[in-house]
């Protein structure tokens, strides 16, 4: 007996890759407005890298096979070593080679961190667990510059574009990877409740005692840390290697089973003893390293921009080449709206990043008006960035139906990878407090953005609207902190929205201004008011 074949493919969605993750207007638009369109041709290379068949293969690869701690060697020594997968050290090799960790502060040339942030954004796109140790390499530099000899010895280093791991002394390899290690168990944000000890030496080395909770990329060269010594809670240099060849009294506890981020490990590790030399004044230790902890928020706005993108991008690819209820999905208005509102967010997010991203290369050459509105506006941009990203992703994997729940269509990764960057470096009330205490204790950064937002006044009465009431909102300083998510977005919303009406597209700044701005717009994506030129925000991608 024969039977019917059942067993038809069709209506399915061609794959994506391999395809460009710079091929981005907004991105390359940035790239060149920010001042590094000399950046232009490694960018896209990189690009084209990250969107290969390869490239994806190594970051699915690296997540379906996480780290694996070994605390002790076959004889029982201690060795306290991370096992990687290799596809790791693949995407690690192209990371480093490209200079997105610490390479812009030996580079001279102007747009240098607006280039790393664009190829940041770009690579991102094929791994984000690994972009963990390039991004606290990148931003240790800064922090260490507080100990001279220390920056002397080691910066030239950390810039390396050579990646070299393994446990050896920092000084003998050709190049490092850093990390950071701030949260207690007992303290988590509140850094100040640390109970690390530090005991000084007679070398000038001090004897470092503690339990820190969480401690991203254990296999780094060496970490900046927390402890309190004599003089009060000070920042510490701990190589994981001592100079004599020997192990840092750096003991890996464990590896900690976390939602996303699976590529990269997480541990709890203890200091037993471990040895450490002191980065900037004793009893500063909070001021020396924030400024390790600013870097990396810049890092979490790329790092949510990416996913935004890499979602937008999957989500508008499916419904292109999807066909439901007799039409292509793209061509149904409501899923018209849905996408449109979902690029909108894609093109907001990725614009302030660049932004952000000139912000830090003007402030390193020394100008305090860009200085200024980094802190305000890296402040306000982290805590709104970060939020959107897993509501974003959320969406994005409902375009795809059920078919976006599995994991062959790579969207759970992106969903559950989504929310870290708003954790990391200060979750949601801590970001919105510190732009509140920015705004108190730095006056010139309230200047510095009314200033910024203030260059697309008369463009949009919608944007001006928006502008007056985020004056009046920081003006009644009744109840401020009980209201500061409120507060903080409508700054974000606003430096988006003037950034997106001076040097977006304009259907998409029409958009943004329209339901961001004049709230016309409901609690979901998908909600754009009509009117909304969509048919050319959806160009956009």
């Amino acid at each position: 007996m024969t039977f019917p074949a059942t067993h038809s493919v069709f209506n399915q969605v061609p794959d994506l890759l391999p395809y460009d993750t710079s091929d981005d207007a907004s991105l390359l638009e940035g790239l060149a407005r920010e001042g590094a369109q000399w950046a232009y041709d490694d960018l896209r290379e990189l690009g084209d890298l990250a969107g290969s068949v390869e490239a994806q293969e190594w970051g699915r690869l690296a997540n379906e096979h996480p780290p694996v701690l070994h605390t002790h060697d076959r004889y029982g020594n201690r060795i306290d070593e991370v096992e990687f997968h290799p596809h790791w050290h693949n995407l690690m090799s192209v990371a480093v080679a490209g200079g997105l960790h610490a390479t812009p502060w030996q580079c001279d040339r102007s747009g240098a961190h607006v280039a790393r942030a664009a190829k940041f954004y770009a690579w991102g796109q094929a791994d984000a667990g690994h972009m963990c140790p390039i991004s606290m390499t990148y931003a240790a530099v800064p922090a260490l510059r507080h100990n001279s000899e220390l920056a002397a010895l080691y910066e030239p280093l950390l810039a390396s574009t050579h990646y070299d791991f393994g446990l050896r002394v920092p000084t003998q390899k050709r190049g490092l990877i850093a990390g950071m290690s701030m949260t207690e168990k007992q303290g988590g944000s509140d850094v100040r409740a640390n109970t690390t000890t530090a005991v000084p030496s007679s070398d000038g080395t001090f004897s470092i005692v503690g339990h820190k909770w969480f401690t991203s990329a254990p296999m780094s060269d060496m970490f900046l840390t927390l402890a309190q010594a004599p003089g009060g809670l000070s920042c510490f240099l701990l190589p994981r290697v001592l100079p004599d060849g020997s192990l840092n009294r750096i003991a890996l506890q464990r590896l900690k089973d976390k939602l996303g981020n699976k590529s990269n490990a997480s541990s709890e590790i203890e200091y037993q003893g471990a040895t450490g030399w002191l980065v900037g004044e004793e009893g500063r230790g909070v001021p020396t390293i924030i400024e390790m902890v600013n870097m990396t928020r810049l890092d979490c706005v790329i790092g949510s921009a990416a996913g935004i993108r890499a979602g937008t991008m999957r989500a508008v690819h499916h419904a292109r080449h999807r066909e439901a209820f007799g039409a292509a999905l793209v061509d149904q208005p409501l899923m018209r709206n849905v996408l449109s509102d979902l690029i909108i967010e894609s093109e907001a997010a990725t614009t302030v990043m660049m932004r952000l991203a000139g912000a830090t290369d003007r402030a390193a050459s020394g100008d305090t008006h860009e200085a200024e509105l980094r802190r305000i506006a890296l402040a306000v941009t982290k805590y709104w960035v970060c939020k959107r990203a897993p509501s974003h992703a959320a969406e994005a994997l409902e375009c795809l139906g059920g078919n976006g729940y599995v994991e062959e269509s790579g969207m759970p990764r992106l969903y559950r990878e989504s929310p870290l960057m708003s954790i990391w470096e200060g979750s949601g009330n801590v970001a919105a407090l510190d732009s509140l205490r920015a705004l108190a204790k730095q006056p010139d950064t309230v200047e510095a953005y009314f200033t910024e937002v203030g260059l697309a006044a008369g463009a949009d009465s919608r944007l001006d609207d928006a502008i007056a009431r985020v004056g009046k909102e920081l003006a009644d300083r009744s109840d401020i902190e009980y209201r500061a998510r409120r507060v903080v977005e409508s700054m974000a919303l606003v430096l988006q929205g003037s950034l997106l009406v001076r040097h977006g597209d304009p259907a998409v700044a029409d958009a943004f201004c329209a339901s961001r701005l004049a709230q016309d717009w409901g609690g979901a994506f998908g909600t754009l008011p009509t009117g909304v030129d969509t048919a050319a925000v959806l160009a956009r991608v």
